[in-house]
């Protein structure tokens, strides 16, 4: 028989996406092969801090959750080695004695936004010597700037919407007059965007000039970087992406669609994915033609190569009513949450949840430390 696996699980983080953390963890340590592994589940403080937590605590923080819940100090705080071949978690307790876990196979970080997904927990483990799972420092850092990312996406051949990126250095010290006339060239609608927020927080559809003002300074309180996209009229479709074993080529689910059914939300925003359970519907595979379900599948790939990703990505994308498949963004850490569109992907194509949390640790655990 196998021996088991030690994985540590990170939750919560500095990020406004915390709650969300949340939610993904409870639902992977309610699915996650427990035959296979032993699970060290850890909870990161909107400060910074890491503290053991356990399902239970989990299960009380997220039950009935409106998006507000947030991690609780525990008792026994938590450290990362630093190389050197130990892969073993050090505990202080609040009288200070110290502990050591059993050495730590894998990490899943299943942290959400900036200071998690952007490249900085990435870091932290790659200094760290501990393998973990998803993409790497340069592809996580880029894939939270929707602006660096539609860059790549450009210089690998992709089509991306037409859009402006507003810094924080411009919005000081320039001409304002001059940012909202280039950013009114887009044309209305238009979405006001934090660069490297996630989960709909901060943005805002813009219909007129009397709106543009405060939803860029709506952005600009979750990012003083914000990027402003031109509405495209199309259908959006999503396509999970999970890498390939040794090298081998990533693999992509059936394309899945997120029907907003409930006419309340102008767009699928914060409400509708997480708090309401009837703002909208999945369907995978989503009604398009054959060849065009291939081709969809064929550029999520493209993306995830165009960021040099590893582990897993979904990408977005619009399809227009002439044929085209418009990239809007990928997620290198997308939501696992009971409903979220990558777990159900998955599961359509093939892949149950259990299955699919097995795979990524799996993956995680081939790949060499270091450069690669």
């Amino acid at each position: 028989m196998t021996e088991k696996k030690t994985v540590a699980l990170l939750c919560g983080g500095r990020s406004s996406e915390h709650p969300i953390s949340l939610i993904t963890a409870a639902g992977v340590l309610g699915a996650i092969d427990r035959t296979a592994y032993d699970v060290i589940t850890i909870g990161i403080t909107r400060d910074g801090r890491w503290y053991l937590t356990d399902e239970q605590q989990l299960a009380e923080l997220t039950a009935g959750t409106r998006g507000t819940a947030e991690f609780p100090e525990g008792t026994q705080q938590v450290f990362l080695p630093m190389g050197a071949g130990d892969s073993r978690l050090t505990l202080v307790d609040a009288e200070g004695n110290v502990t050591r876990t059993a050495p730590v196979d894998v990490v899943f970080p299943l942290l959400h936004g900036p200071f998690g997904e952007d490249g900085t927990v990435q870091g932290l483990l790659e200094m760290a010597d501990l393998h973990y799972v998803g993409c790497g420092v340069t592809a996580s850092a880029v894939g939270m700037d929707k602006h660096f990312m539609k860059v790549a996406f450009e210089s690998a051949g992709l089509e991306v919407g037409p859009y402006e990126v507003v810094t924080n250095r411009q919005w000081e010290h320039e001409d304002r007059e001059q940012i909202l006339e280039r950013v009114l060239k887009l044309g209305f609608p238009m979405f006001v965007k934090p660069t490297r927020a996630g989960s709909s927080f901060g943005i805002t559809k813009v219909d007129s000039v009397e709106e543009l003002v405060p939803a860029i300074e709506e952005a600009r309180r979750h990012d003083p970087k914000i990027i402003i996209e031109a509405g495209i009229v199309g259908r959006e479709i999503e396509c999970a992406v999970l890498d390939g074993h040794h090298g081998e080529m990533p693999r992509a689910s059936y394309p899945g669609e997120i029907e907003v059914v409930d006419q309340d939300h102008g767009f699928y925003d914060f409400e509708a994915k997480y708090v309401s359970e009837s703002s909208a519907v999945t369907v995978c595979p989503a009604n398009l033609p054959q060849d065009v379900q291939d081709r969809l599948r064929e550029l999520a790939v493209k993306a995830f190569l165009a960021l040099d990703g590893e582990g897993l990505s979904r990408a977005d994308f619009f399809y227009t009513e002439d044929g085209r498949l418009v990239i809007n963004e990928v997620n290198t850490m997308p939501g696992f949450t009971p409903i979220s569109m990558y777990k159900t992907m998955w599961e359509n194509t093939g892949i149950s949840y259990t299955d699919l949390i097995s795979e990524l640790l799996t993956l995680a655990m081939e790949r060499p430390l270091g450069l690669r």
